[in-house]
């Protein structure tokens, strides 16, 4: 619900700001609050815990950084509808990484899913011809993908609070080094871009506490499916906001619900009567 919140508060930011000081900005923001909140905590750091915080961190920057960096040349309907491809990526690569073949209702929810982001995104182009940043928006998803599979790799083997303040500030750490790298001045201060990113920096913290904290009992698939309601809760602030979703959109929000539905599903093999 949160996320689907933040596009129309990214979408304004960008306007004032550019990407990568920004996502630093804002994952260096909930880094110190998660740090302030569990500074008990952290003294026992481990090797696993750092290990997997840097992991999820590189992956968590690289995610929404690109998917930002997109957002500045390509369209928010364009964006979504790439970024809907790491819905199908999660089992995807969790059989390429972890030899883990998804199950048959597993594959069926996902297409339900996915298809259900395409309506509701409504893609306006089915050239094959892709931009620069249809490409950044296209590897962020990947991303993305990865960042959930670790996280249900490592959940439940490691602090999830050590994990999160320092997954929250690796992201906002990598964001700033690359400033340099990527020509990227520092912006003109603006409230808008100060309350933005302060305000988005208190809800990562949240999210990303969640996700480590649920994804113990939650199998990866699953929240990836649960995640991909994102959309819904965008168009459900979006109307608030004055925008009215089309029933195509409708439609594939309907599609996205039973996918969820779907992908927790087992079907069962009649047994054969005894004699």
């Amino acid at each position: 619900m949160i996320w689907g919140a933040t596009f129309l508060i990214i979408q304004l930011a960008m306007q004032h700001s550019g990407p990568l000081f920004f996502v630093g900005l804002r994952f260096l923001t909930a880094g110190l609050i998660s740090a302030v909140l569990f500074r008990r905590a952290l003294a026992g750091m481990t090797r696993q815990d750092l290990r997997a915080g840097l992991l999820i961190g590189s992956f968590l920057f690289a995610g929404y950084g690109l998917q930002t960096y997109g957002l500045q040349t390509i369209s928010s309907s364009q964006s979504a509808f790439i970024t809907a491809m790491y819905v199908p990526a999660v089992p995807l690569l969790q059989w390429l990484v972890w030899r883990r073949p998804p199950s048959f209702m597993n594959l069926v929810g996902v297409a339900l899913a996915f298809c259900g982001l395409i309506l509701l995104a409504g893609p306006t182009s089915a050239s094959l011809h892709m931009s620069l940043g249809e490409w950044a928006t296209l590897l962020g998803a990947l991303a993305v993908a990865a960042e959930i599979i670790l996280i249900g790799h490592y959940a439940g083997k490691v602090n999830l609070r050590r994990v999160t303040t320092l997954q929250l500030l690796v992201a906002g750490i990598l964001a700033w080094l690359l400033m340099p790298l990527a020509g990227e001045n520092i912006p003109a201060f603006s409230w808008v871009w100060l309350s933005a990113a302060v305000g988005l920096g208190a809800a990562s913290c949240l999210i990303q506490l969640t996700m480590n904290w649920a994804q113990k009992d939650v199998s990866p698939t699953r929240a990836t499916l649960i995640y991909a309601s994102e959309p819904i809760w965008a168009g459900i602030i979006g109307r608030i906001a004055g925008d009215r979703l089309p029933g195509v959109a409708l439609f594939g929000g309907a599609l996205i619900v039973l996918g969820v539905i779907s992908s927790e599903l087992k079907l069962r093999r009649r047994k054969k009567p005894s004699r």
